[in-house]
């Protein structure tokens, strides 16, 4: 196995082969340390998070995302046709576009209908199984793919880039660039699937979540926006205060009906963190901050105990994913924040996730 690391600004990088595609090209693991008890691990296939190990109450390093030890589980039978996304880093467009059509300065595109009658996560072969180039940085690494012109149908050759990077304060910062030369859209996420209590075979139900989201994007059935930009007021979509997440999840709703439990676009206001995950069990507590306008929250509403990883059985509920994004369908809804990219024109966007216990 081979081994290259830096040792600057108290956090430590390692890298490792993480695995070898079927032609035999190397991926690669790397392993962020810091002095306080956390570790990240991330992979060039897919910029994914593989592993998040922080300090539980009793100072045990607890890994609390769900994945995989070995990198031929991300490329097994099994897991695609789950379609899970465990930790990857979606686009070109993540989310969902209706039918899998828009129109982009008058000109009418059509992508890949992968997710019932519509386009989800970017494709068929999304940025979450691509290799990236990888650099290592004093306090992390980055990730940099070129999407070509016409992938996935998608206009322009895209330069994305994504860093993950580990704070000595336990805050691991996802950081994102793009340019294009050509004008297209671009919706980027990380879908890390969280459970923080400890055993990663239980569910999330019992989790305590608060969201600085007063509104909610509605939804009609498949999960498609229907344009109207509600008040969380009076649904199980109010986490403006801490509430258990089984309260969302079990609701008789119709949004909750549609989704089969959380998957819903929360708008969030511009106090932050933006959300606040954790559990009572670990007393681990984490904070989310982001200069994106939505949070996706998905309950992993689909998951059968059919994946396993890292020992582990995943059941239905077993972790949930908090996708700071742009909001689904963008290209069809103008009337949403924009998600095009011009030429000359840098994408920007952030998302934190701070760890600390409670007290």
């Amino acid at each position: 196995m081979s081994k290259e690391s830096t040792n600057r600004a108290k956090v430590t990088v390692e890298k490792t082969v993480f695995g070898q595609t079927h032609t035999g090209t190397d991926i690669h693991l790397f392993t962020l340390r810091n002095a306080n008890g956390a570790k990240a691990c991330v992979t060039n296939y897919g910029a994914t998070l593989t592993h998040l190990e922080v300090p539980d109450r009793t100072g045990t390093p607890t890994d609390v995302v769900l994945g995989f030890d070995r990198f031929e589980d991300y490329i097994s039978e099994k897991y695609l046709q789950a379609g899970a996304f465990m930790g990857c880093t979606v686009g070109r467009v993540c989310n969902r576009i209706d039918r899998g059509r828009f129109t982009l300065e008058g000109k009418p595109y059509e992508m890949a209908v992968n997710n019932g009658d519509h386009h989800l996560h970017g494709g068929l072969e999304g940025f979450d199984k691509k290799i990236w180039k990888a650099a290592i940085l004093d306090d992390g690494v980055e990730f940099t793919y070129v999407s070509p012109d016409g992938e996935e149908n998608y206009p322009g050759n895209l330069t994305v880039t994504v860093a993950f990077t580990l704070s000595e304060e336990n805050e691991l910062t996802l950081t994102y660039g793009a340019k294009t030369d050509k004008t297209t859209v671009i919706n980027l996420t990380n879908h890390s699937y969280f459970n923080l209590s400890g055993d990663l075979s239980s569910t999330i139900l019992e989790h305590d979540l608060q969201v600085s989201a007063p509104l909610y994007v509605a939804v009609k059935e498949g999960s498609i926006p229907t344009g109207e930009i509600l008040s969380v007021k009076g649904t199980p979509l109010d986490f403006l205060n801490t509430k258990k997440i089984k309260e969302g999840v079990m609701a008789d709703h119709p949004q909750t009906v549609i989704a089969n439990g959380l998957d819903q676009t929360l708008v969030v206001d511009k106090n932050q963190p933006a959300a606040v995950l954790s559990s009572e069990a670990s007393g681990i507590c984490m904070e989310v901050a982001t200069s994106e306008p939505g949070i996706q929250l998905y309950s992993a509403n689909y998951f059968d105990g059919t994946l396993e990883g890292k020992g582990k059985t995943y059941p239905k509920h077993g972790g949930i994913a908090l996708e700071t994004q742009h909001f689904p369908d963008s290209p069809n809804q103008p009337h949403f924040p924009t998600v095009v990219l011009r030429p000359g024109e840098t994408f920007q966007s952030f998302t934190a996730f701070k760890f600390s216990v409670i007290k």
